[in-house]
Formats: structure tokens, C-alpha cells, sequence
């Protein structure tokens, strides 16, 4: 009695002690056990011993075979019960539809599994193809390789699988290896080992399990397993360090399975034709007992030649569950195995209990996963969307992004910083010019291209080579790569030979698309860029990268050459360049601009325009670039993001006063002082006295125009002033075969030097002051605008399109036309200027006669939102940015030049009503205007030809679609702050 009461009086004692020393984390976490061992305990008694050997077959299933497969399937699910199917090629929407069908038929919840390495588009169509496991070896911030694991692991909890069998941790230290290769992270084990866990993490953090992969470690084999057992000749002590050593740090981390590989390693096993995956010594004894790992053992496929060669099927499967496997993957006879496996219970090879805690184990396993707890049918609406959504996109983008790898043998030159001193040209081999990333190049500089097939004659690339001799900078761009050593990463002796040849005498930059080992052709090269896959994403980045829209952030995962070694890799600058991404990397919701599109083109369909150009630019990174329309009402020539379009006024700040700003960084002009200081100017004229800050302010009493043209109407007067040819005394070109007498340009500016100047002035817009202001320039300078601007902003800044006369460069297809003018120049007005003051000077004024495209534009106007600093060259001074784009009259919201929002609420503002007060910028008469929000970091650009065909048109204004377009990025921006 005293023991029971003292035993009692010790439970008592002891169940206080536990209350108050447990805390309630570690009750819960000991109820959590307890349940779960009672409810596997509970499922577990349910099955029969057929259906409990069923349990550890995973079988390979496909969703674009015919019924008698699926039907297959079906009888393994309903009458062995097998305990999942991993999934192998098909479609998104047809796998989600065999998920739900064999889930519905099967008794016990199947694992639903697939070897995604690079997520779902490794076996399925249609789906986000994310970077190959070497070029995530690049990588330097494994943040990035998490949010891919997090990312994958929802697209597969959308498709309703549970196992992912990555990462693959193999450390590829052979270069000929012809199955792993581009499948592991490299070859260095601490870069493998924290990339695979980033992996693993993220997968396992967001409810899919990872497998570590290819368990002893496969990547130092030039043998594939699919085809042969591949043999590995090393020492335990030579595993432990390099091989094993990924698999420890995933194992100490929690990784919950792991990979067995068909491999033959005398060091661990040296049973003849007996695979490590089929080996008692190395599953059970190496991996479980040694190095403790107590999760799931997944065997690698068992119809592979690595093991099947050797053993029929049902007997392979047997061997690999002796040998210590708990799941048998893609068992290609399962009633055979089952029989063989009951068989091999009998006699006394296998226990019951082997069987018991094998199948214990994946029960547990399935309700770690949830599948005893939420329904495993696949809800099918929305699913394409789902699992391609906006979020995982840019984090695919990131991740290419940050693998871009530039090697550097010399000084480095990339990015290219001034442009207009290099002649460059662009060769790619195995691809056409038309390519995104020649497109892409194109949107930073005008750079003559060739292309050549990979295969070509000795003959066609000595062709070729004589073609470049212009040129002193040459990118080539190697496409269509093979990621084997066999095949020489597809690439021809006479293109390795032309690249080589081409870099003994000129600067190369070499853009190699494919596997990294093939730098080891090219030890020559001065500049490489390795960007490791062929894709749209890596295409556009890496022509990016050459002028640094976005920046060399990545590293060599493996050696190529003794001057391409793992580690390699030169950094370059950000924000070089406008960089040319998707709104969500700025923070906006792509589908939040699509009231851009609608008003575009509900102006066009209006006939408020026939076409237009839009460009959104922040923080330096172009995230909408669009066109719409046509050329014309009546035409079929869609405007392209190349074409030119008259800015009309924007020239004003474009050219003129971005000309004025250098002008007094140069302390060549005093805005204080008037026209009369720098202007020899007639006698008794009235403009003389007008101080260049108050015509900048547009609050010089200057008339807002003068109707030049008008003159020249009558019959006699364009008889006198006109010819259709240049002859002489004729040599300014108003238009198409309109030529005027060069006296034209006297009789213009005596006109404005005499031109009503009010005494009292108050803020009027004029086009007058920045006549004059063009012959300001040219006084200071020695060069006409037009010359001034493009040797100072437009080359440098790399403008492609931005220039007066453009028909002097582009064909007139590649120019929109404005008005049908009917009245002077009696013709359809393209490619010459639409003011007729300008026309009138050929073209060439301070106030109009500048054409551009808007990505053009866009350029110049981030180039003053920093500051006046771009491509590594400050062009402007930041004091003098500031000073010409503030506001500087109470009642006056204009700067020096530049217009601004409106200070008066009660006033129509030319800005969106949330564009901050530090807006800058212009609007022209053509249907064109462009902003800069320095609050914002923002850049707006809108070109359009509304004056077509005819410029009474003005409904464009009226119904305030550029606005509206600004404000729809307004609201855009507040929405995801909410």
C-alpha cells in the first residue's frame, strides 16, 4: 500500500512539476506527436498486407498518353493501392484531371510527386520555365534561391503534388558529365550545399517536400545511369569531403527525403552490377546509420539501365527495398514486385516489421503534408493563371537577372559608357538579327547586325570577318548551344576559330547562351558574358547588361579554364541605364495599367488620334513601353516603339533649354542679363531688353506666336518665295519639293526682333523667345542647335532617334506623318517639321522642329531626374537641374523652360492631378508630352499625331487622355502602397 500511495503521491508531484517546467509549446508539440502517431496508428490498421506493400510503390504516371494508361493506372490505384505517382510529361489542366480521377479512386490519399528541378516546365507544357541549377550556381544572394523554392512549392500545392524530387546536390566537379551537368549548382560543396538548402527550404517552408539528390553524390561521372551504371572510383574519405558534404549540411538542416542514385562505388559497395541504390551498405549503412538521415529514401527511377539492365523488373524493386529504400520509384511491374516482396517475406529475407515501419513512415510523411487533412482534388478554374501569376514570373526574372556572369581580361570596359566614340557591331552565330536580344540592344544604341549560321563554311565566316573592319567594338552572340562536352556545347570548330581570330585584332565582347564550360574555347576573349540558358528573359538582360540597364551581379559556378575559374566574374554598375522590366518590379500590378491600354485605344478608336507612343519609366526602370494605332486613319502600318514621331514644343526643353543649362554650367550665359548682351540686334527693335530668365518664364511680354506663313498664301507672294527644286537663292526645304529663298530666315527674325512686346507682362505662352534663344546658342557656341544638342546630349546619351530633318537619317516609313496641310504647303506633312515657323528655317528652330521617338525621350528626361547625371557622364550640373525646374513665380507655375503642374486648383493642370508640384516638363502641339515627378521618380512620355489630318482636331485635349493615362500610374502607385 505505502508504495502504490507513494507512487501515487510521486505521479501527483511529477504531473505538477511537468505543468509548471513544460511550457506550452513543447505541450503542444507533444499533443501534435501524440496525434499523429494515433491517427498513422489508426490508418495503418486499416490496410490489408497487400495494400500495405502497396504503400511504398510510387508509380510514373503522364498526362499526354492515351486511356489504356490511364486505365493502367487505375488498377494499380484500386487494386494494389499503391502509394503515389509521380508525374512525368504532359499538360497543367490534364495532370490536375488524372490527379482528381486516381485521388478519387484511390483509398488512402496518393503522393502526388514530379522531378521539377526548374519547377513545373521540366514535365509540363505551359508552364513558368524557372533557371537550371547551374545558373542558379551563379548567384550570389540565396535569398533569391528561397523565394524559387517558396515559388514552385505554391505551383505545385496549385497542381496537387506534394514531392518535388529537387534539389539535386550533386557537385558537378567533372566537366564531361553528361547527366548531371547543368543540373547541379556547380562545383564548389559549400556553394552547392546553401543554394540546395535555400532550395529545400523554400519548398519545404510552403508545404511540398524536397529530396535531396543523387545520394551518394553522381557528379563526378562521365557516364549517364539512365543508360549504364556509372562507376566511381574514390575513397570514403575523398566522398566525406566533397561528395557528402551538401548532403550533411541538408540532412543536419531538416531536409525530410533523399535520392538514392544508381551508382557502382567499390568504397562503399564492391558487389559486382549492384548500384549504391540497390546496396544494404550504402542506403541502410551509410545513410541511415552513419549519417543518421531518417526521412524518406526515395530509390531513383528503377527502370533505368543503371540497375534494370542488371535486374528484371519485380526484382529490382525487391532489392531495393532490402537494401533500405523506403519508396520504390517508378516501378515498372508492381504485382510482380508485391508477390516477389510477400515471397521474400516467407522467406525470412524481409520482415513484416521492415514492411511495417517503411510503410508507417510515408503514412507519417503524408499527414506531415496534409493530405489526411485537406482535400486532394484540384480545383481546375483559373489554374493556367494561377500557376504562371505575375509574382512567380518576376521571380524568375530576378533570378535570370542575377546569374548574368561578366568576365573581364583586361580593364573593364562593359558597360559601354560613351557611346558615340565606339563603333560597334553586333555578329550572332545561330540565331537570326531579329532576335530579342538584338531588339533589346537596339533600344541603346543604332548598332549594325549580322548573323551566321553556326554551321557555316570556313569561306562565309572569313566573309564575315572582312565585314567588321569598320568596326572597333564587336559583341558576338553564340545561340543554339548544347549543354554537352561530346558535342563541344554546340559549337563548330570555324566559329570557334572566327571569335578567336576576331579578338586578336579588335575588342570582343562574347555573350555565350548555353553551358560555361564552353569558355574554355575562348581563354583569348577579352570580354565575356556566360548567361547559362537561351530564353526571352536571359535574351533581353543580357544585351541590358552590355549597357548597363542591369548589372553583372553573378559568378562562375564552375572552372572552364585556367582563366575561367569558379569565383570568376566581374560586378558592374546599377542604374547605368533605364533598365526595361515589368511594372511588378516597381511595385505596380500589371493589371492596373491596363486602363492605359483602354484609353489609347478608345482615343484612337475616336479618331482622337490615329496612333500613339507611351513610355512609363521609375526609379530608372522602364515598365511600360507600348504603341497603338497606325501611322494613319486610312493606313495599315502599325506604329512600331521605333518610329518618329514631331514632339512639336517638347524641343523647347529638349533642345533649347537643355542647351541654355549647359550654357551656364559653362558660365557662357547670365540668365539675369538680356538678349541685347549676347545679340548684335537691329536698331529700335523691341526685344533687345528682355531678360533670358523672364522669357524662360514665358512672362516677357512676348506675343504667344506669329502666323509666319500667312505672308506667303497668294499666288504672287509663293511664286516670289517658292520653287519646287533647290536652285540659287533657293536652298532652304520648307517641305516635299518646296524649296525658299535663304533671305527667308531674315525676314522671319525681323519680324520677332519688332514684334509687340507688352509693357505691363504677365504670364502668356510664347514660341517667340525660343526663336531667339536658338540664335543664342549658336553665338556661344559656334554650332547650331541642332549640332550643339546632338554632340552634347543626343550621342552620349545614346539617343537613336532623337534629331532635327529626319530625313536626313530614317526612311520616311519610319516616320509618322502629321497634318494633311492644305492650306501652305498643299501636301501630306511627313517627315518635315509641322510648325510652319520652323519649316519656314528649314527645320531648325528653338521652339519646334524636333523629332523623337518616346523611348528617346525617356532617356533625356531621366537624365535630368538624376540630376542631370547618366551613363556614368554628368551632362548637366545637379544646381543647375534644379534651379531651370522649380517653380520661381508665385502666380507663375512655370520654370525656367520647362513647364510644371498647375499652382492654381481651380486652373486645368497639363499634369495628372497627382503629379507633385517637383513635376517638370512639356507638352507640344502635335498631341506630345513628356514629365518628370522627381517625388516620384517618375517618367512619363506620350507621343501621338493627333493633328492628323487636320489640327483643328483637338480632341485629344479636350478629352484629357494624356492625363488620364499619367493618372492611371498614379493610381496605380497609391493602390499598392494601400
Amino acid at each position: 500500500m505505502k508504495k502504490i500511495f507513494f507512487g501515487i503521491l510521486f505521479l501527483i508531484g511529477f504531473q505538477a512539476f511537468t505543468q509548471n517546467v513544460w511550457t506550452a509549446h513543447f505541450q503542444e508539440a507533444y499533443q501534435k506527436t501524440f496525434e499523429k502517431k494515433y491517427f498513422v496508428d489508426s490508418v495503418f490498421q486499416q490496410l490489408n498486407d497487400d495494400e500495405k506493400i502497396g504503400q511504398l510503390f510510387m508509380v510514373a504516371a503522364y498526362s499526354n498518353r492515351d486511356s489504356n494508361h490511364v486505365k493502367h493506372i487505375d488498377s494499380l490505384v484500386e487494386k494494389y493501392a499503391i502509394g503515389g505517382l509521380i508525374f512525368f510529361q504532359g499538360g497543367p489542366l490534364r495532370q490536375a484531371q488524372l490527379t482528381n480521377r486516381f485521388q478519387q479512386k484511390s483509398r488512402t490519399p496518393l503522393f502526388i510527386a514530379i522531378d521539377g528541378e526548374w519547377g513545373l516546365s521540366m514535365r509540363l507544357d505551359s508552364t513558368i520555365r524557372f533557371p537550371k541549377q547551374l545558373t542558379l550556381g551563379a548567384i550570389q544572394d540565396n535569398t533569391l534561391i528561397y523565394e524559387m523554392g517558396k515559388t514552385i512549392a505554391k505551383e505545385c500545392r496549385r497542381m496537387g503534388i506534394h514531392i518535388n524530387f529537387a534539389p539535386d546536390i550533386d557537385i558537378n566537379n567533372n566537366p564531361k558529365n553528361p547527366v548531371i551537368n547543368d543540373r547541379s549548382f556547380g562545383e564548389d560543396p559549400y556553394n552547392v550545399a546553401l543554394k540546395g538548402l535555400a532550395y529545400a527550404k523554400g519548398m519545404q517552408d510552403h508545404g511540398v517536400m524536397a529530396c535531396a539528390k543523387h545520394f551518394p553524390g553522381h557528379g563526378d561521372t562521365d557516364t549517364d545511369s539512365h543508360y549504364s551504371l556509372p562507376v566511381i572510383n574514390k575513397s570514403l574519405e575523398q566522398l566525406d569531403k566533397l561528395e557528402l558534404y551538401p548532403f550533411k549540411v541538408l540532412f543536419n538542416e531538416g531536409v525530410h527525403s533523399v535520392m538514392a542514385a544508381h551508382l557502382f562505388i567499390p568504397a562503399i559497395d564492391n558487389t559486382k552490377d549492384v548500384a549504391t541504390s540497390l546496396s544494404y551498405k550504402s542506403t541502410t549503412e551509410l545513410l541511415k546509420k552513419q549519417m543518421g538521415f531518417n526521412g524518406l529514401v526515395f530509390s531513383d527511377a528503377l527502370n533505368m539501365k543503371g540497375v534494370s539492365k542488371f535486374f528484371k523488373p519485380g526484382e529490382v524493386e525487391l532489392k531495393a527495398f532490402k537494401a533500405g529504400n523506403d519508396v520504390l520509384l517508378f516501378a515498372e511491374d508492381v504485382p510482380k514486385a508485391i508477390a516477389l516482396i510477400k515471397n521474400a517475406v516467407e522467406e525470412k529475407e524481409i520482415s513484416w516489421q521492415q514492411i511495417n515501419t517503411a510503410t508507417k513512415k510515408i503514412l507519417s510523411a503524408k499527414y506531415d503534408y496534409k493530405l489526411f487533412h485537406e482535400a486532394q482534388l484540384v480545383e481546375l478554374n483559373n489554374l493556367y493563371e494561377d500557376i504562371n501569376n505575375i509574382e512567380a514570373q518576376l521571380v524568375n526574372r530576378k533570378l535570370f537577372e542575377s546569374a548574368l556572369t561578366y568576365i573581364s581580361h583586361e580593364k573593364q570596359m562593359l558597360p559601354f559608357q560613351d557611346i558615340s566614340s565606339k563603333k560597334i557591331l553586333t555578329i550572332t552565330i545561330g540565331n537570326t538579327i531579329d532576335s530579342i536580344f538584338q531588339q533589346t540592344l537596339n533600344l541603346y544604341a543604332n548598332i549594325p547586325a549580322f548573323s551566321i549560321d553556326k554551321n557555316a563554311t570556313a569561306l562565309d565566316f572569313q566573309n564575315l570577318y572582312n565585314q567588321t573592319a569598320g568596326a572597333n567594338e564587336v559583341i558576338v552572340a553564340l545561340f543554339d548551344m548544347s549543354r554537352h562536352n561530346n558535342k563541344n556545347y554546340g559549337l563548330t570548330d570555324n566559329a570557334i576559330q572566327f571569335i578567336n581570330n576576331l579578338a586578336k585584332e579588335k575588342s570582343v565582347s562574347l555573350v555565350v547562351f548555353g553551358n560555361p564550360y564552353s569558355l574554355k574555347y575562348f581563354d583569348n576573349v577579352q570580354h565575356t558574358i556566360c548567361v547559362y540558358e537561351e530564353n526571352t528573359i536571359i535574351k533581353s538582360y543580357a544585351a541590358q547588361l552590355i549597357f548597363g540597364g542591369v548589372s553583372a551581379k553573378g559568378t562562375l559556378p564552375v572552372s572552364a579554364s585556367s582563366k575561367y575559374t569558379f569565383g570568376a566574374g566581374n560586378f558592374t554598375p546599377e542604374k547605368f541605364r533605364l533598365k526595361y522590366t515589368m511594372p511588378e518590379e516597381v511595385g505596380i500590378a500589371s493589371k492596373d495599367l491596363l486602363m492605359i491600354d483602354s484609353i489609347a485605344n478608345k482615343a484612337i478608336a475616336e479618331k482622337m488620334t490615329p496612333g500613339c507612343q507611351i513610355v512609363f519609366a521609375k526609379d530608372g526602370k522602364v515598365f511600360y513601353n507600348k504603341s497603338f494605332g497606325n501611322h494613319t486613319y486610312d493606313s495599315i502600318q502599325p506604329v512600331k516603339n521605333t518610329d518618329v514621331y514631331d514632339i512639336a514644343s517638347i524641343t523647347k526643353i529638349a533642345a533649347t533649354t537643355l542647351s541654355l543649362m549647359k550654357l551656364y554650367d559653362d558660365a557662357k550665359i547670365d540668365l539675369d542679363q538680356s538678349f541685347s548682351q549676347y545679340l548684335i540686334l537691329p536698331k529700335n527693335n523691341t526685344v533687345g531688353s528682355l531678360k533670358i530668365k523672364e522669357v524662360l518664364l514665358h512672362q516677357a511680354g512676348l506675343g504667344a506666336w506669329i502666323p509666319f506663313y500667312a505672308s506667303y498664301l497668294s499666288a504672287a507672294q509663293r511664286s516670289r518665295w517658292f520653287r519646287m527644286y533647290p536652285l540659287k537663292g533657293f536652298t532652304i526645304q520648307v517641305a516635299d519639293s518646296l524649296y525658299t529663298k535663304h533671305d527667308m530666315y531674315d525676314t522671319i527674325y525681323k519680324n520677332i526682333y519688332f514684334s509687340k512686346v507688352e509693357k505691363k507682362p504677365e504670364y502668356k505662352y510664347s514660341d517667340l523667345g525660343f526663336f531667339i534663344f536658338s540664335e543664342i546658342i549658336e553665338k556661344l557656341s559656334g554650332k547650331n542647335i541642332d549640332e550643339y544638342t546632338k554632340v552634347n546630349f543626343y550621342e552620349p546619351l545614346g539617343l537613336r532617334t532623337t534629331t532635327y530633318n529626319p530625313l536626313r537619317y530614317f526612311s520616311a516609313n519610319t516616320i509618322v506623318p502629321t497634318e494633311n496641310d492644305t492650306l501652305f504647303r498643299k501636301q501630306l506633312i511627313r517627315g518635315f517639321v509641322h510648325d510652319p515657323g520652323a519649316a519656314l528655317l528649314g527645320g531648325v528652330s528653338g521652339h519646334a522642329g524636333l523629332f523623337s521617338n518616346a523611348g528617346d525621350i525617356a532617356i533625356l528626361m531621366q537624365m535630368l531626374l538624376n540630376k542631370g547625371s547618366y551613363a556614368g557622364k554628368q551632362f548637366i550640373k545637379p544646381e543647375t537641374v534644379d534651379l531651370f525646374t522649380k517653380s520661381h513665380l508665385e502666380k507663375n507655375r512655370r520654370g525656367f523652360g520647362f513647364d510644371k503642374p498647375e499652382i492654381d486648383t481651380a486652373k486645368t493642370s497639363p499634369t495628372a492631378k497627382s503629379a507633385s508640384l517637383n513635376t517638370f516638363g512639356h507638352s507640344g502641339f502635335t498631341g506630345t508630352c513628356t514629365w518628370a515627378d522627381s517625388d516620384n521618380n517618375l517618367v512619363y512620355v506620350f507621343l501621338s499625331n493627333r493633328v492628323y489630318p487636320s489640327a483643328a482636331n483637338n480632341k485629344l485635349a479636350i478629352n484629357n487622355v494624356r492625363t488620364d493615362i499619367m493618372q492611371v500610374v498614379y493610381n496605380a502607385l497609391k493602390k499598392n502602397e494601400n
